[in-house]
């Protein structure tokens, strides 16, 4: 039965705040029941009150102004006090934490002569909390079906803050069970999830569900880990977000000519906008991808504006 979103906020995210925030973020959960429910994000800044991000603006509570012991001890509960142990880790900017949810870091950076660097004396967390809206991408799934009964290389486009994701692990969890209304036999499903977003892996489990054939390389640029898939795990369809260079896109070119399916997202507006960036268009105009869904948030997260063939 799925948890209300109280309810992952009370398992997986309280008991990493020091006790001054879980009990002002508790008590303010428990004078808004409907807000709680909507909770996107929750920011811990130095010096400045406690933010809770709901959909569309944030709210202030400004009887919590955040300590440097706030953040010090929510980081000691986050790493197990291990803080030294994920500093590699923490260079991506983040970490992952159980039940699949991000915690973003910002404050200082020591650069090194070798190029490399370091966060240190961290000054600011935002938890962004996973959320899975199974069902959302099935009422789409038999527009992107080629002739054969399988899913056709899609591309799903969106500005960001759109559901391009969401939508994404809910394609990878419907493929690898298959969809007999439709007749979509169930797919090997290999995932690049570069940023540890459509898996939400922790100790390299996903944390969020992605169906029961998926094999995914976390944390893994795509270039590489579309080419490590291809040789290791004999995917039917590679699934992948943001794609963004040159590299990504001979990635792409190269899985799909092999005769593997590819389902990716990119940012931009619509069909048009893809087209005048220099590497998604490369990879439509020459019938790389041959389906696209195009996401937009005008009536909330997840619009769903153009389903259907690249012109």
């Amino acid at each position: 039965m799925p948890r209300t979103m109280t309810g992952v906020l009370i398992q997986d995210i309280m008991p990493l705040f020091s006790s001054r925030i879980g009990k002002a973020l508790g008590g303010w959960m428990e004078r808004h029941p409907n807000q709680a429910e909507t909770i996107q994000e929750i920011r811990l800044r130095t010096g400045l009150p406690l933010c809770i991000g709901l959909p569309g603006h944030d709210h202030l509570i400004h009887s919590l102004v955040v300590s440097r012991a706030d953040i010090d001890k929510t980081l000691s509960l986050i790493t197990d006090c291990s803080y030294y142990a994920l500093e590699d880790e923490f260079k991506g900017g983040y970490i992952t934490i159980p039940g699949g949810h991000r915690v973003g870091l910002s404050g200082q950076v020591i650069a090194h002569a070798d190029g490399g660097h370091k966060l240190r004396l961290i000054s600011a967390l935002c938890f962004r909390i996973a959320r899975e809206v199974k069902g959302v991408a099935e009422h789409i799934v038999p527009k992107l079906m080629s002739s054969d009964g399988s899913i056709a290389s899609t591309l799903i486009i969106s500005p960001p803050g759109c559901g391009k994701t969401t939508f994404l692990r809910d394609l990878c969890r419907i493929l690898g069970h298959g969809l007999s209304s439709c007749s979509l036999r169930p797919a090997q499903v290999a995932i690049v999830d570069e940023r540890s977003e459509i898996a939400a892996c922790y100790g390299g489990v996903p944390q969020l569900d992605v169906g029961p054939r998926a094999d995914v390389l976390d944390r893994c640029p795509k270039a590489k880990g579309i080419g490590m898939l291809l040789r290791s795990m004999n995917p039917d369809v590679i699934v992948t977000d943001e794609l963004g260079g040159e590299d990504d896109a001979r990635a792409v070119a190269m899985a799909l000519s092999g005769g593997v399916k590819v389902i990716a997202s990119c940012h931009g507006r619509d069909l048009d906008d893809i087209r005048s960036k220099p590497y998604s268009e490369w990879l439509v105009s020459r019938g790389y991808f041959t389906k696209a869904v195009v996401l937009s948030k005008r009536h909330g997260p997840g619009t769903i504006e153009y389903v259907g063939d690249i012109m």
